[in-house]
């Protein structure tokens, strides 16, 4: 009995990160999370070596709700054809998107600190017209179609046009809000959770958005005993950037992933 206790398998739990803003990543070459390139990561993480659960160490403060939603359904779809349960842990922040990858496992943990929720839609921009008057520059824009050059930031808003964004941004909320019921169920509070308001680690716990405190590794021994064993997958670094080659399309990219992750004092 010894002997075939000394060779008998020990558990695995697959590590998968998400950690970034969410993004096609196409535009520049950054390190967006997307779908392509978390896919095969998830593929193996769920189905390489029978593990008995999947872990997402997870830090996002969201992105683009669409890749949100596509990560978010592989992992569902994975997670149901081979029958393994997903963890979330969340650490700075799980927030927007970010908090619909969460949703997307079956036990959400948080730590103490964390920032959670957002579950809203925002959409940013800057009117430049008076500047452009002052300089006395002449903006020369031709358009088939009345609307393509809706939230042209050169000119003034238009009530019709802002009317018209709310109600594109009212669908992919309603889509986040479906989301997050639709997973977390009866474990919600009965309260307005859909503000795009943000909470920090009891008040996240209260409001049913996460199941408990707890970090990866501590909390999968817990579950799984001591001799739990990890298999960690992660995102490898693109040739060029080992050479230092991506210099001006890591500096735009990290500008723009800034101002994702200063929303939330990151």
């Amino acid at each position: 009995m010894g002997i075939l206790s000394k060779f008998s398998k020990k558990p695995t739990v697959a590590v998968v990160r998400l950690d970034g803003v969410i993004g096609s990543g196409s535009r520049f070459g950054g390190p967006s999370l997307n779908d392509a390139a978390i896919a095969p990561l998830l593929e193996r993480a769920f189905r390489k070596g029978k593990p008995k659960a999947v872990a997402i160490a997870l830090n996002s403060p969201g992105g683009s709700p669409v890749q949100s939603s596509l990560i978010g359904a592989r992992i569902r779809r994975l997670a149901e054809e081979t029958e393994i349960p997903v963890y979330a842990f969340c650490e700075d922040v799980a927030a927007s998107g970010g908090y619909w990858l969460a949703c997307a496992a079956d036990y959400i943990f948080v730590d103490k600190s964390t920032i959670i929720g957002s579950i809203g839609v925002i959409s940013a921009s800057f009117g430049l017209q008076d500047w452009m008057a002052k300089t006395g520059i002449e903006r020369r824009v031709h358009t088939a179609g009345e609307n393509k050059s809706m939230g042209d930031p050169f000119r003034a808003e238009k009530p019709a046009e802002v009317k018209r964004l709310k109600a594109l941004q009212k669908v992919i909320h309603d889509n986040f809000i479906e989301q997050v019921q639709s997973r977390r169920g009866d474990k919600l509070a009965d309260e307005n959770l859909f503000t795009g308001e943000i909470w920090v680690g009891q008040k996240a716990l209260d409001l049913g958005l996460a199941d408990g405190y707890g970090h990866l590794v501590p909390t999968m021994k817990a579950t799984f005993g001591d001799k739990v064993k990890f298999a960690v997958y992660g995102r490898k670094k693109p040739f060029l950037s080992k050479f230092g080659l991506n210099v001006t399309q890591d500096i735009i990219a990290s500008v723009e992933d800034r101002a994702h992750w200063a929303r939330f004092g990151m």
